[in-house]
């Protein structure tokens, strides 16, 4: 190339010369055909000017392509470092997922595990309760035998006899509280550490999807696909409104609290949830220290009342709306004021509105013996909604409160709240209690209801 170029910047200086010497030398005897030769000289310096032009034009664009190739060259050198970066990162993402991965199956086998024991836990507890019942019922029993004895007076030997009886079974009593304390300990124990698992497997879940988003935006930071993507993921970790606690904590909420739902063919409302017992209990009613007044009208009773953190009646009509979804359980937790806590549970169905939101229950489990009355159709009713009684008497206005009365005497969980005096004789029939049709009354210092899906 610059033997080229030396040779074009020559050959016009030498042509040059030439031609200026046989002009100077003939240019008085010069002839047309030399004049014309003259011609076509000038015709060959111009094109030699041209071609030199061209040589620096060429030159010019050689350098500036080797620029051109050397930024190439740079950016190549750039994007190969951000592909490695990009690659040690997307191994150490897969690494962290290896080891998320196999912590989540280390704590599913836990739960597995700890669900195991609670059913056997419960299994064990429902025969102990069991036991207890009839040895209640037995020891009632004794209690009207003494009491008919101590009428008849009875011989010093029977009497020894009664005494001695009474005090086993006393004791054989305080044997089996224990136990039971010893057990609903254990029970309470397995469910907070079941709630913490439930909590590590949402910070696991969290922890993922985490790592998906920072993956993705890495890898789609300058495509199309990326917005895309996180849209969807937002999508799925943040769904709408769920039917019920339950569907809340299938979900993969795990904290008691204030939530809402949107049971089908109904609006949303907030209700409190109850997690615990591995899933999740929408709770209608809560009672702990009598601070609100449950004497309230029909009105009331339907739409709900009170403060959901605190004590309420979540509403006739919200209650309804949930259960007509399908198949539900009715739990009833009790506290005695001293402190003893009790549960029944029964399959219930819940009627509308048009039937005064007639309630049928069917006890199967507990740790108490039942006062609600079972496949008996019972209408709710308030003082001013009254419905009238085997006993023609209206009971919401005798008993204060709304409920599903049947003959006004086996329980009320909506009545006066009243606190136990050591002194004076209490008026049962307006406050807060559950009585069986066979034993003593049980004047109660809190009571909760919650329903659960059957399945």
């Amino acid at each position: 190339m610059k033997i080229i170029l030396v040779f074009l910047f020559m050959a016009p200086l030498v042509l040059s010369a030439r031609a200026e010497k046989s002009h100077s030398s003939l240019d008085s005897a010069a002839s047309p055909e030399t004049k014309s030769r003259f011609a076509m000289l000038d015709d060959v310096r111009i094109l030699a000017n041209g071609l030199l032009q061209l040589g620096h034009g060429l030159k010019d664009f050689v350098h500036k392509t080797k620029g051109q190739m050397n930024d190439i060259f740079e950016k190549l050198y750039i994007f190969d470092q951000s592909f490695y970066e990009l690659s040690v990162q997307t191994s150490e993402i897969k690494e962290e997922e290896e080891q998320l991965r196999q912590t989540t199956a280390r704590l599913q086998i836990n739960n597995e595990e700890i669900k195991n024991l609670s059913q056997e836990m419960n299994l064990k507890i429902e025969d102990l309760i069991q036991n207890k019942i009839q040895l209640q019922e037995q020891v009632w029993g004794l209690e009207d035998k003494v009491t008919k004895l101590a009428i008849t007076q009875p011989s010093t030997q029977e009497t020894e006899e009664i005494s001695s009886l009474k005090a086993f079974v006393e004791q054989q009593d305080n044997h089996i509280k224990q136990l039971l304390k010893t057990v609903e300990d254990q029970h309470v124990q397995l469910d907070r550490q079941h709630s913490q698992i439930m909590e590590l497997e949402d910070k696991v879940q969290e922890l993922s999807l985490l790592l998906f988003l920072e993956f993705v935006i890495s890898s789609n930071a300058e495509g199309a696909n990326g917005p895309t993507i996180i849209c969807n993921s937002l999508l799925f970790a943040f769904p709408g409104p769920a039917p019920d606690c339950t569907a809340l904590y299938n979900s993969g909420r795990r904290s008691s609290g204030v939530y809402t739902i949107k049971p089908n063919g109904s609006e949303a409302f907030d209700v409190y949830c109850e997690m615990k017992f591995g899933s999740a209990w929408t709770v209608i009613q809560n009672r702990v220290d009598g601070s609100l007044d449950f004497n309230q009208t029909w009105d009331a009773y339907e739409n709900g009342f009170g403060d959901l953190n605190e004590e309420f009646w979540l509403g006739l009509n919200k209650t309804y709306s949930i259960t007509k979804q399908g198949d539900y359980i009715l739990r009833i937790e009790l506290q005695d004021w001293k402190d003893n806590k009790r549960y029944i549970e029964y399959a219930f169905s819940l009627g509308g509105p048009g039937t005064d939101y007639t309630l049928q229950l069917s006890r199967f489990s507990g740790s108490i013996p039942n006062a609600l009355p079972e496949q008996t159709e019972l209408r709710f009713s308030t003082a001013d909604h009254g419905v009238d009684t085997t006993h023609n008497s209206n009971c919401p206005e005798n008993y204060l409160g709304g409920w599903w009365h049947s003959e006004c005497e086996e329980t009320n969980l909506n009545g006066k709240y009243v606190v136990p005096r050591s002194k004076g004789r209490l008026d049962r029939r307006k406050g807060l209690y559950w009585k069986p049709k066979k034993g003593r009354y049980y004047l109660l210092k809190s009571t909760k209801i919650m329903i659960h899906p059957t399945d």
